[in-house]
């Protein structure tokens, strides 16, 4: 089976495949910058804002008193940021909510025991160890301030055991991490901490909890940014939906008017106002759908005065070779009797002609009324079924839509074909099934079907499959688009399928009442 691919999710992916070029080139860019890790979110820009943050509340806490004051001063920013934050010396906690560091948060920190006792253990006062870069992954020895050298300005730098480079500027100190037990975010910045006691400071660790994404962006001032980024997503799509809905609705209308078209129906017409190439389009479809009823109009009249002017002259052929029968000798009988069998067939050919064509040429526009099934059902099964082989299933409140004439030619035709092909000895039902807005009424019976590749061309004037081509079987391929004429007059559809193992079905959809 072949697979069916929307026009408008193929634009809609299309435009997804767009956007998410734009987000790749502005991860490129991030990572470019960064680096393709959780700490690069701490560094640039918002790296700089954060440190700033944290440098004013390191500062307010020293400037408390040691205890709920400090406490209460870390509170105060955790409200506002809805953050967790947490002052950390080399000692121990020094204010803050108290919180439990994950392994690999204390890795960055790197608390080490020793003879003193266990690490921030009372009385503990080993510096901790490390290296500048401690917040990336190494470890960290509380700095030591020396003076820059006398012909040269700057920041202080920081003296270390083992001493290396100093990292870069947005690196120096800081680290996000996110953690799995407990789900967090965790971020941690270097900060000075000089209070009353001691003025010269000393290494301090300002570390924050935040437990969510978003509100990590909060705490970065990023949350503008993705709003930015979500805003032109969404204006992205709302600015290309009106021409996807505006694109395939014409489309869709063009398939719709074109499959009608192909059914017969070239009364069909487009109603577009576009000025484009759909819009011209539409008008093509406009004006062979014209030509088409036109033409297929004048065939069908002109087949109507052929039969009917055909009509008289038979008459009084068949008049004359039934006069001829009674009055010939007995050797020219054989002859006498293949004339009047040919003369029967010309007949019922003139019939199904001036049937075919009245059938075309009702108005479009037929005075639809409702129809009971059951009733008309059997009365066509009186007047076709003489030996009662047909078995009728339809409750009495069946009731459909149609013109009564036309649907009585059009069953009438069904249940003929059903006697003629479905075999000596097959069953042949008659069915009328209700559905929620429309009924089927079909035919079916255990003869040998239709050839599949014939299956579509069914219904068209005059086109008989092989396996029904013989003189036995009569007709001239006209009883199908009998049916189909009337059943599309009557706002219905026609639909010919084979039967499984055997038998063929023919079913008419027609709306209810």
């Amino acid at each position: 089976m072949k697979l069916f691919y929307p026009l408008s999710l193929k634009v809609s992916l299309w435009l997804m495949l767009n956007l998410l070029l734009l987000a790749a080139t502005g991860l490129g860019f991030f990572v470019a910058s960064g680096g393709l890790r959780w700490d690069a979110l701490v560094t640039g820009p918002s790296g700089e804002r954060l440190q700033s943050l944290a440098n004013i509340i390191a500062g307010e806490a020293a400037a408390a008193a040691a205890g709920p004051a400090r406490d209460a001063v870390l509170k105060r920013f955790s409200t506002a940021y809805q953050a967790d934050f947490s002052l950390f010396n080399p000692d121990a906690q020094i204010a803050g909510h108290t919180v439990e560091l994950p392994e690999i948060v204390r890795a960055q920190l790197d608390f080490r025991g020793g003879r003193n006792g266990p690490p921030g253990a009372p009385g503990d006062r080993r510096p901790l160890a490390g290296r500048g870069d401690a917040f990336r992954g190494g470890e960290f020895e509380g700095p030591r301030r020396r003076e820059p050298p006398p012909d040269k300005g700057g920041p202080p730098e920081f003296a270390e055991k083992g001493r290396r480079e100093p990292p870069p500027d947005g690196l120096l100190g800081r680290f996000l991490i996110h953690s799995g037990n407990p789900v967090a975010y965790w971020v941690g910045l270097r900060v000075p901490f000089a209070t009353a006691e001691r003025p010269r400071g000393g290494p301090a660790r300002l570390i924050i909890r935040v437990s969510s994404l978003w509100s990590l962006l909060h705490l970065l001032n990023l949350q503008s940014w993705v709003l930015a980024a979500t805003g032109a997503i969404a204006l992205s799509v709302l600015f290309w939906l009106p021409l996807v809905h505006h694109v395939t609705r014409s489309i869709s209308q063009l398939t719709t008017a074109t499959e009608q078209i192909a059914e017969g129906r070239f009364e069909t017409r487009i109603l577009t106002r576009r000025h484009d190439e759909l819009g011209l389009l539409g008008d093509a479809v406009n004006r062979m759908a014209l030509r088409l009823d036109t033409q297929i109009k004048g065939q069908k009249r002109f087949l109507g005065d052929v039969a009917h002017e055909l009509c008289s002259p038979l008459a009084r052929l068949q008049m004359t070779a039934g006069i001829l029968a009674e009055q010939a000798p007995p050797e020219i009988q054989p002859t006498v009797n293949d004339l009047r069998e040919e003369v029967q067939q010309m007949s019922a050919l003139v019939n199904e002609l001036l049937a075919f064509t009245k059938a075309g040429l009702q108005p479009r526009e037929v005075a639809l009324r409702a129809v009971a099934v059951a009733p008309l059902a059997r009365a066509i099964l009186a007047r076709e079924d003489v030996s009662g082989r047909v078995t009728l299933h339809c409750s009495a409140e069946v009731t459909v839509k149609a013109d009564s004439d036309l649907l009585a030619r059009a069953l009438g035709n069904l249940v003929r074909n059903a006697l003629r092909y479905g075999g000596e000895t097959g069953a042949i039902t008659l069915t009328a099934k209700a559905a929620e807005t429309h009924v089927s009424l079909a035919v079916a019976d255990e003869g040998p079907g239709v050839p599949a590749g014939d299956i579509d061309r069914l219904g068209e004037p005059f086109f008989r499959p092989e396996i029904a081509r013989t003189r036995e079987s009569g007709g001239v391929g006209l009883g199908l688009a009998i049916v189909r004429s009337s059943i599309t007059s009557c706002g219905g559809e026609v639909r010919f399928t084979n039967l499984t193992p055997t038998g063929f079905c023919a079913e008419l959809r027609l709306a209810r009442i």
